[in-house]
């Protein structure tokens, strides 16, 4: 296992619940991290305040990860404030209640631009400075609704399933380049998102209750620090899809 210290992470929608725990993880490990988020700057500044407890380095950094000039002017601002981009976590992500049959295509529009534009969008900017390296971390927050379809709808599930064909080409690219790429698909996790927006039923998962934010974090550790797996998804679902 790869130690991090040195290393710069970049974890997007990283103010709160996945991506939050993913920041407090890397930070455990030993990297600096920058934290992108889109309005809470109350909750950016706070994560960030315990992660310098840590004894690491951290700034929040706002910016719509789904529109390119402001993925461009965060990364300037990233490499100019911490250095280049070493592990990026593409957390980045919405979930929204349609009728499965009356999806308008405007929430068709916005779920592929927030959940899978974005995750090209930063790839995209941080892969030049990681190839100049050849050193490099993608990790991909997927969902499990990319393999079952999910409690959220087809719209949900087809941006998160395209996460992973986006994996898969992008580990296949960067093999001799010394960057991995892989992805986390997470179901039935305890967070905000998870009550407010979805209402699922924590029994739902056959081990009987939720998964924690940090049981996600740990495997986007864990992959970090490992240079040998590439063009994986990990499962983190309680036994609800099994591989």
């Amino acid at each position: 296992m790869i130690p991090l210290e040195g290393k710069i992470a970049l974890v997007t929608g990283g103010s709160r619940g996945i991506g939050r725990a993913c920041v407090l993880g890397l930070a455990r490990a030993g990297a600096d991290v920058a934290v992108n988020y889109l309005i809470r700057q109350d909750l950016a500044k706070e994560v960030c305040s315990l992660v310098q407890g840590y004894g690491r380095r951290a700034f929040p950094f706002q910016a719509d990860v789904s529109n390119s000039s402001e993925v461009n002017r965060m990364i300037g601002a990233v490499e100019e404030r911490m250095g280049g981009v070493d592990i990026l976590v593409n957390n980045a992500g919405i979930a929204r209640r349609y009728p499965w049959d009356q999806v308008p295509e405007e929430g068709w529009d916005e779920i592929m631009r927030v959940n899978l534009k974005s995750a090209f969008l930063v790839t995209q900017a941080v892969l030049p400075g990681m190839r100049a390296r050849k050193w490099g971390r993608i990790i991909n927050i997927s969902s499990g609704a990319a393999a079952t379809g999910g409690v959220v709808g087809p719209y949900y599930a087809a941006s998160k399933a395209g996460m992973l064909g986006m994996t898969h080409g992008y580990a296949s690219l960067t093999l001799k380049e010394g960057i991995t790429v892989n992805a986390v698909a997470p179901s039935l996790i305890e967070t905000e998102m998870a009550h407010r927006d979805l209402r699922v039923d924590p029994k739902s998962t056959p081990i009987g209750r939720m998964g924690t934010v940090e049981e996600v974090s740990e495997v986007v550790v864990m992959l970090a620090r490992n240079g040998y797996i590439t063009g994986q998804t990990i499962f983190v679902n309680g036994g609800r899809h099994m591989t």
